[in-house]
């Protein structure tokens, strides 16, 4: 007996700000979508607090960069890090950051392809899921499910079966063509699929304290900032949520510990102010990489495939970047453009991301250790010996500390050189540095944001789809477009005459697919329009 059609094309199971954002874009893809979370709504407590330049940028892609602005940190909010014994004493240290405003200013005024498009912006995911969750619902061809978890699944080479018990309902099964897993670090789905972490499992214990102050913020003699270490033997740190009234205190204090006599000694005794606290709660450490990302028909993103220590805040952002090259690589093969190597490709391109990403946490979580590993109890002692072990503090968390909050590189950098959709150069580099992020327009990097003679945004000229990019104005780009058309994949030619940006880039032509990844670029029109088609689609030979 045949299978029954499929009811919807992707399933996508987990709400979390991943499987929103990737039902976000397939339905805007035309690609008939089902979203399910097990939760009866979106979480209520903060977690990721930091959405990076490069998931600022997609997110401007969407649509909504404004909007999750509007959640977070206003732009003239400073940015710095400190390093302290109490909130009431002088810092040990103080890290300077620029605000969004001024890094939008710094922006506005590079004339290089140096800066990303957006700055960075913190927000927490208890106030970005419900935005997220709120597009998906009104975006077409996207059903959204709360209180509806995944309790079984079976694929083959037609599609997949999925098992569904909605809260206080019975079971159901439904087809779908496939089958996105982003459902966390104890992803069903993986483990359905029988695949297995590696790494470094269970590294720390850790106690996450919410509480909300209405005055905390205003309060703090040493002056705001989002981030703030202390020098205590339990590895504590304070974080500033979006909205500057709710705060997370991340800590591996006892479990019998009196929590509020804790927070008052965190914040010293010259602060008054008001909190409640909100929810207490254990996690663990872990440096995690799932062996494959992928099996026939059902694909896994997002923490469902990596788990990083939160330290850089390379998780929600990383799983955003998953997100972003499955679903324009869904939607190329359920549109029937996409030739077999298109969601082949997936895996190949966002494990080593993935892979990078983990070791990169573990790297930055280090230098957040090194400064504080031989710390001893004089660090927080009024005396000789414990002014100059802050002194030394002070200078080991200057060095290493930055580790934490400075990896560019890892965030814009990343490249899909090697990939069988990328027209590799020759000896093409496929790997790059965490901390420093060096512009080029190589195939396989994002491509850079550079401001076009009119101030508008390259990345803003380019639709949703492939893109051709001419930047004499002139050429003949017709063998290109009946290329594509000839595979039915969807190609705009963005036609300027852009000196500048010709001289910048280093060359005149560029393809550039959905993800704003570079398949090819050169200072001729490409000389084989229709193997530079095939391959940019997925259809040329493995």
């Amino acid at each position: 007996m045949s299978n029954p059609s499929p009811q919807f094309d992707v399933v996508v199971a987990g709400a979390g700000p991943v499987g929103l954002t990737m039902a976000i874009d397939l339905g805007r893809r035309g690609v008939k979508t089902l979203l399910i979370e097990r939760n009866p709504t979106t979480g209520p407590w903060p977690k990721m607090d930091r959405s990076n330049s490069r998931t600022m940028e997609f997110y401007r892609r969407l649509g909504i960069a404004d909007k999750v602005r509007e959640l977070g940190y206003p732009a003239d909010a400073p940015m710095d890090i400190f390093v302290v014994r109490s909130l009431s004493e002088a810092p040990l240290l103080k890290q300077h950051y620029p605000s969004v405003g001024v890094m939008r200013e710094r922006i506005a005024k590079t004339t290089d392809h140096s800066q990303p498009l957006e700055p960075y912006q913190l927000v927490s995911q208890n106030r970005l899921e419900p935005l997220l969750k709120s597009i998906a619902e009104s975006t077409p061809n996207v059903t959204v499910r709360y209180a509806c978890e995944l309790t079984a699944l079976s694929h083959d080479e037609d599609g997949v079966t999925v098992t569904l018990k909605p809260e206080g309902e019975a079971e159901e099964q439904l087809r779908c063509g496939y089958l996105a897993g982003c459902d966390g670090g104890g992803s069903t789905v993986r483990k359905a699929l029988g695949i297995k972490l590696e790494g470094q499992g269970n590294i720390r214990k850790m106690k996450q304290i919410c509480f909300r102050s209405e005055t905390l913020y205003d309060r703090i003699p040493m002056g705001n900032g989002r981030h703030y270490y202390f020098t205590d033997p339990e590895g504590s740190a304070m974080i500033v949520q979006g909205d500057r009234k709710e705060f997370t205190l991340n800590s591996d204090i006892p479990d019998d510990a009196d929590l509020h006599d804790w927070i008052r000694k965190k914040m010293g005794s010259d602060i008054e102010f008001d909190y409640e606290i909100l929810n207490v709660s254990n996690w663990t450490l872990h440096l995690l990489l799932a062996e494959k990302y992928a099996e026939g028909r059902v694909f896994l993103a997002g923490d469902a495939v990596h788990l990083v220590i939160p330290t850089g805040g390379l998780g929600m952002n990383s799983g955003v970047g998953d997100a972003l090259d499955l679903s324009w690589k869904l939607a190329g093969t359920v549109q029937g453009w996409g030739g077999p190597g298109l969601l082949a490709s997936y895996e190949t391109e966002r494990r080593p991301v993935g892979m990078k990403n983990v070791e990169a946490s573990g790297w930055a979580a280090q230098g957040l250790g090194l400064w504080r590993a031989d710390l001893t109890g004089a660090v927080n002692e009024d005396t000789e010996d414990g002014l100059a072990e802050r002194h030394r503090a002070s200078r080991l968390a200057n060095r290493f500390h930055r580790r934490v909050h400075e990896m560019v590189g890892a965030e814009l950098g990343y490249t899909y050189a090697g990939s069988p959709l990328i027209d590799s150069v020759p000896d093409a580099v496929t790997s790059w540095d965490t901390v420093r992020y060096l512009p080029t327009t190589e195939p396989g990097i994002r491509i850079p944001h550079i401001w076009l003679k009119d101030r508008t945004a390259m990345q803003d000229v380019l639709g949703p789809d492939y893109s051709f990019i001419d930047l004499t104005g002139s050429a003949d780009t017709s063998a290109l477009e009946e290329a594509f058309a000839a595979i039915g994949a969807p190609l705009q030619i963005v036609s300027r005459d852009e000196e500048h940006v010709r001289m910048i880039y280093g060359c005149p032509y560029l393809l550039v697919r959905p993800d704003l990844h570079i398949v090819w670029s050169g200072n001729c029109l490409p000389a084989a329009p229709d193997a530079l088609a095939n391959l940019a689609t997925g259809h040329s030979p493995p």
